[in-house]
């Protein structure tokens, strides 16, 4: 898989890839976006792509103030179609001017979690650290505006992290490669709680200790 750093596209294929590879999701189970710097626009994958199969033209360029197609550089308009969860990215990016990548995706354990009525543990210090804390946002139309407003809503106090119920997650960063650590965690969080439901010892997880979560809610400087 080519990599490189420098085109947000390249950052978004690598993602795409890379949860694809580690099970977090099947073939177009998501979609994907970044904030264009000094441009009112967004790279967000077209709809229907493999997130595996990603490449630049595979992405389509579009206002965050309007949803219209966008011309970046000297390149024209894209004539691609983009996800049919557009809106919801676009409602993220309005919100939130903090956020410049989100990343959709429909993993399998936070989902089964969400459909057994249980949320995500917050176990380890790594997910204290990216997650903070994880919101679930009631079921809403895949693709429709109410869908997104309430995610963005819930999004606006500064939650990065969100299961939408019987549909997926989002979780947002000020950068892609923050987004995509979030996306790891989150799954990892789940499967650690999947993990101590299926034992019959949930009542007995610790999560992470207040003292550790106090200690980032009162300082950018901690690190894990």
């Amino acid at each position: 898989m080519n990599y490189v750093p420098g085109d947000l596209r390249d950052q978004l294929a690598h993602v795409g890839y890379d949860v694809v590879q580690a099970g977090l999701v099947c073939g177009s189970g998501g979609n994907l976006s970044a904030r264009i710097p000094d441009e009112d626009a967004i790279w967000v994958t077209a709809s229907g792509t493999w997130l595996e199969r990603l490449s630049r033209k595979d992405f389509t360029a579009v206002r965050i103030s309007d949803g219209a197609p966008a011309t970046v550089g000297a390149a024209p308009p894209s004539r691609t179609e983009p996800t049919s969860e557009l809106a919801l990215h676009l409602a993220l990016y309005r919100a939130r001017p903090d956020v410049n990548a989100v990343v959709h995706l429909h993993p399998q354990t936070a989902l089964l979690l969400d459909a057994l009525g249980e949320h995500i543990r917050i176990v380890t210090t790594d997910h204290a650290y990216y997650l903070r804390r994880v919101s679930t946002v009631p079921f809403r139309l895949p693709g429709g505006t109410e869908l997104a407003a309430l995610t963005a809503a819930m999004a606006a106090d500064g939650t990065d992290c969100l299961v939408l119920s019987q549909h997926g997650c989002v979780v947002m960063g000020d950068s892609v490669e923050l987004a995509h650590k979030r996306a790891r965690n989150l799954e990892e969080a789940a499967s650690l709680t999947y993990r101590a439901l299926t034992a019959g010892r949930l009542e007995n997880l610790r999560e992470c200790p207040e003292e550790f979560l106090e200690k980032l809610s009162g300082s950018t400087t901690v690190r894990v």
